[in-house]
Parts: structure tokens; C-alpha cells; sequence
């Protein structure tokens, strides 16, 4: 089975879109971590048909808060229909399970002890100083979070986080299906037939 991890950085925010829908805002820049070749590679708009390429042949995106946000956001710029790609968000399985919503932030301290380096509207300011370089490394870092707290909800059937109080709570998850993919017929929207 051919999985990737993927994180999104925007050129903008909602608050300059004025609305909170993640299609009113722009790709600056992806990457994604493909357990396949065990490596992390980013994109910029103009590297797209790559990454089609790359989509095309997965069978599971990894994601968090990628249902709602990622997955949409990228659909706007893809020639055919990503939903058809199964997806997995963390926090939709998280949230099933514990009931409420937690940023990528606090789970990954509370379970693995590493945090993000930085917040997305940082990465929204980078790329109107040009930085490029400090969105990448910034959506690297998001998605080894995104990878290592997937890993050790797989392996150990839980995360944790800090209740309001402090104190480490831990949601159990039922990690049993998270690779469990369903046979969809192949998409070839972008490569030659």
C-alpha cells in the first residue's frame, strides 16, 4: 500500500479572504513524506503536475485536519477529484474519539514531546517577505509531527493531551482500519494513458 503524510501552507489568511473556508485560500507551499522512498519533498504551485504524479499513485493520504482543510484546498488547484484518494485525518479520529478538537500542537507534545516550530500565519508572512525556504522548513516539521503522532497512534492505539488543567488525558483510538484501504478504481487525470 502506497501512503503519504501531507501539510498545506496558504499565501493567505481567512482573515484576508474574510471567510473560513479553506478554498478561499491560496497553496504557497506542500510537502509531503512518502513511506515509500522514506523521503520528504515539497512543491510549489509551479511543481503540481509532479505532484499529481505522485497522488495519482497513492492509496492513502495522511493528514491532520486534512479532511477539512488540506484536502479541499488542494482539490481547487487538481484537474480531477481528490476525494476519490482515501484520506485519514487524525483529527477527525481523534475527535470521534475524545469528543472535542485539539491542535496538531498539543497532541504532539502531550504524546511524542515535540511541538511545532512555528504557526501557519508565520508561514503566511514568510511567503510575502519571499522566504521560501522558512515555509518548507516550517511544513517539514508539521508533517514529521503529523507522521510521528499517525506512527504511535498506530503502534500503540492512543494519544494524549493536557486538559485545561494541565493534566495529561489519554484518548484511546481504534487504529484497527486506519489502513484497512478500499479499492478504488485508479484516477488518471494528469498522466499520459
Amino acid at each position: 500500500m502506497k501512503k503519504i503524510v501531507f501539510d498545506i501552507e496558504t499565501k493567505n489568511s481567512f482573515a484576508e479572504v474574510g471567510k473560513r473556508e479553506a478554498t478561499a485560500l491560496d497553496i504557497s507551499l506542500l510537502v509531503v513524506y512518502d513511506y515509500e522512498t522514506d523521503k520528504y519533498t515539497s512543491y510549489l504551485q509551479e511543481d503540481f503536475l509532479e505532484l499529481w504524479k505522485v497522488l495519482e499513485k497513492t492509496d492513502l493520504i495522511i493528514g491532520f485536519n486534512s479532511n477539512w482543510f488540506d484536502v479541499p484546498l488542494l482539490n481547487k488547484y487538481y484537474p480531477g477529484d481528490l476525494t476519490k484518494i482515501q484520506s485519514l485525518d487524525i483529527l477527525e479520529k481523534f475527535r470521534e474519539s475524545a469528543g472535542l478538537r485539539i491542535g496538531l500542537d498539543a497532541i504532539a507534545e502531550a504524546t511524542l514531546g515535540i511541538g511545532k516550530t512555528a504557526g501557519g500565519l508565520e508561514a503566511v508572512a514568510w511567503w510575502k517577505e519571499g522566504k521560501i525556504d522558512k515555509i518548507r522548513e516550517y511544513c517539514i516539521g508539521d508533517v514529521k509531527v503529523t507522521k510521528g503522532i499517525y506512527d504511535f497512534a498506530r503502534k500503540n492505539g492512543y494519544l494524549n493531551y493536557k486538559n485545561y488543567a494541565g493534566e495529561l488525558q489519554r484518548v484511546d483510538l481504534d487504529t484497527s482500519d486506519w489502513e484497512a484501504v478500499e479499492k478504488a478504481a485508479p484516477i488518471n487525470y494528469t498522466l499520459p494513458i
